[in-house]
């Protein structure tokens, strides 16, 4: 029973938005604060286990491979890409 109840007092990325909606801002606030740091520490629980298990499993790291500066580079596409769809947005805008 108490599990049950534990569970019906988590919020949901749902609530956000009800309270989003509702122009409930403090609420809409707290309530991402929590979802993210419910998010954040089973991200960092999943790392404890994966290293956990490096370390003393003898298990092999997984091969990912490494961001690189140029992920996060916007080339000259990427740029042309952003203003023709401003462009667009502005041309719907007008005509609506």
């Amino acid at each position: 029973m108490a599990e049950q109840e534990e569970t019906n007092n988590v919020d949901t990325i749902e609530d956000l938005i009800q309270h989003s909606l509702a122009q409930d801002y403090n609420k809409a606030n707290e309530v991402f604060g929590n979802v993210m740091t419910t998010r954040v520490a089973d991200l960092l629980d999943q790392q404890k286990v994966k290293i956990a298990g490096q370390i003393y499993n003898d298990e092999d790291a997984d091969e990912e491979d490494p961001l690189e500066d140029e992920d996060f580079e916007e080339t000259e596409e990427d740029i042309e890409d952003a203003e023709d769809e401003e462009e667009e947005e502005e041309i719907e805008g007008a005509a609506v």
